[in-house]
């Protein structure tokens, strides 16, 4: 009897398989076609304090192995996903993470105070927005940065905190270790790579930002390499993201050190592709002997 279950911050996780945010909505699409019960957990899509309607012209632009996207935080607001989002979610019976950003550390804080009394499970905060008060510059570019944010907030957060890394880090593994030191419960890595498209016709950006984030299996390789090396410098649990297309991409992904993995960019190609997944891990696990995840945690 092989066991599947995965504990993240005394959490348990029915599979370590998760819907990666802003790639899943809030779930009720996609409940429509397949049983979302069946997810280890859905991380929503980006909340931020207050409503946005996200950024204008092209969002989303294919490309060679991947997708660019600049979406722009689109979203209902803490108190919009509270009172329309929330209610699906409660009743689907998987772990439920909310994705929290934010333009300075006043709205992150204000954010994560209005979910402490509610039903979610988790918070993964998102360290990769910009920090309008600091000049523009990302927390999670800088590591004192992203330890100061996440300091604060563990100040005020009541729910297991995860932090979401930006692959654009200066050091992932030093912003990895400065945010277990501020207090995080857990990490997520890696957020989308910088990127951007021109139009050669018009001789113009294909985005009005010019930069997007790059996700896809083209920069699986990137994110396996960056994962393995933070969950050998942290002692929280990792949980993966990057690429992951299928099964195989998943154990590799464990293999390296996470306890879970995030499907995100692979939702727009294949709507069932993290039930693909589940049902291929379980496979491996019966072919190969494995009677739990951690059994092949972190081999590598």
């Amino acid at each position: 009897m092989i066991d599947t279950r995965v504990e993240i911050a005394q959490v348990e996780f029915k599979n370590p398989v998760i819907a990666a945010s802003g790639t899943f909505g809030f779930g009720k699409e996609y409940g429509e076609y397949l049983p979302i019960s069946k997810l280890g957990g859905i991380c929503t899509k980006g909340l931020t304090l207050n409503k946005r309607e996200g950024n204008k012209g092209i969002r989303i632009y294919e490309t060679t192995g991947g997708i660019l996207n600049s979406i722009g935080l689109q979203n209902p607001g803490i108190d919009g996903f509270i009172k329309e989002e929330l209610s699906f979610m409660e009743n689907e019976d998987t772990v439920i993470l909310a994705n929290v950003g934010g333009s300075t550390i006043e709205e992150y804080i204000k954010a994560v105070e209005k979910l402490n009394d509610t039903s979610i499970d988790m918070i993964e905060l998102n360290i990769s927005c910009p920090n309008v008060k600091e000049g523009g510059m990302a927390f999670g570019i800088k590591s004192e940065v992203a330890e100061g944010i996440v300091s604060k907030v563990r100040g005020v957060c009541k729910k297991p905190l995860i932090v979401k890394l930006s692959p654009n880090a200066e050091d992932i593994v030093h912003m990895a270790q400065c945010c277990e030191r501020a207090g995080a419960d857990g990490l997520s890595l890696v957020n989308t790579f910088s990127a951007m498209a021109i139009d050669i016709y018009s001789k113009k950006p294909v985005f009005n930002n010019i930069l997007a984030g790059l996700s896809g299996p083209c920069i699986k390789p990137i994110a396996l390499r960056m994962v393995y090396e933070v969950s050998k410098a942290v002692n929280i649990p990792v949980i993966g993201i990057g690429g992951i297309m299928d099964y195989k991409d998943a154990i590799e992904f464990i293999m390296a050190g996470a306890y879970a993995v995030q499907i995100g960019s692979g939702n727009f190609i294949n709507p069932h592709i993290c039930l693909d997944i589940i049902d291929g891990i379980e496979r491996f696990m019966e072919e190969e002997g494995i009677k739990s995840i951690e059994e092949i945690r972190g081999v590598i």
